[in-house]
């Protein structure tokens, strides 16, 4: 949990830079890639962490630092970030890699938006989230902190490559896998599922049936969370026949489950505390 200080920081460099990162458009996919790159330097590597977020040496040994450790081959705006993230002050030097996450978060949502994409890919992740709550083995390939990053991303492409899938999807998904940051797969998924909603001003909210719904349910399902949340409701179909009738809903990282199947599960439970 980052510290009310890292909150600040994180907030205000972000909302700064918000206007230029955007108007960077297509180069936002460069800027993205890079800023992950450098998550996940900072994150192997406590001492760099330090000495970019002492709040006791001066600015221009911080830059220093950076273009030491970047030389001049990043983006002009990749470069303008780090300078402003350690500008800031944090409380705790852990907190920075955080901060350059969320902006490479940003970049490939701006990098969406400058492709039209937005939507799509806040569906797909939707998508790829439902299909993965029923694969645990899957999950766990993914999130396996004693497999080296290389075979999770390798195992990660097997599953994905030729799906069709966007490039921003595919790139955050990957980024989820390859850099665990001390969360599990889905949570990283939801969290960026979250994100891509606020940056659209919606709530996504998947709805898993065994068949395709009617228009007018769909309709009937955005009105009724639209009042309920107090803002726009995306509503994500997901149609799995293995759930053999009614509904689950999922918010955030709220489930609310009537399905068939989890109706037959609960009662299987309930018999085996009978027994």
């Amino acid at each position: 949990m980052r510290g009310e200080a890292s909150r600040i920081a994180d907030r205000e460099s972000r909302d700064l830079l918000a206007s230029k990162l955007r108007d960077t458009r297509e180069d936002a996919w460069r800027i993205g890639n890079e800023l992950f790159v450098i998550t996940s330097l900072l994150d192997g590597n406590i001492r760099i962490e330090r000495a970019l977020t002492d709040v006791s040496r001066p600015l221009e040994d911080k830059v220093a630092v950076l273009k030491t450790l970047l030389g001049d081959q990043v983006h002009p705006m990749t470069m303008e970030i780090m300078t402003e993230v350690v500008k800031r002050r944090w409380s705790r030097a852990t907190d920075i890699a955080n901060a350059v996450e969320d902006f490479g978060v940003d970049a490939m949502m701006y990098y969406a938006d400058a492709t039209d994409s937005t939507l799509q890919v806040s569906i797909e992740l939707a998508e790829l989230h439902s299909a993965l709550l029923n694969a645990p083995v899957v999950r766990a390939k993914l999130y396996d902190e004693t497999a080296p990053s290389e075979v999770r991303v390798k195992f990660f492409h097997e599953l994905f490559d030729g799906k069709g899938l966007n490039k921003v999807t595919m790139r955050l998904a990957e980024h989820a896998t390859e850099n665990l940051r001390g969360r599990r797969y889905l949570e990283t998924i939801q969290w960026l599922i979250n994100k891509l909603s606020r940056h659209m001003g919606e709530t996504m909210v998947t709805v898993t049936t065994a068949t395709p719904l009617k228009q007018e349910q769909i309709d009937k399902l955005i009105a009724v969370y639209s009042k309920k949340l107090g803002r726009a409701a995306h509503i994500n179909c997901v149609v799995d026949p293995s759930v053999l009738g009614g509904m689950r809903v999922q918010v955030g990282d709220e489930v609310t489950d009537n399905t068939v199947v989890a109706q037959l599960e609960n009662l299987q439970r309930s018999v085996k505390v009978v027994s």
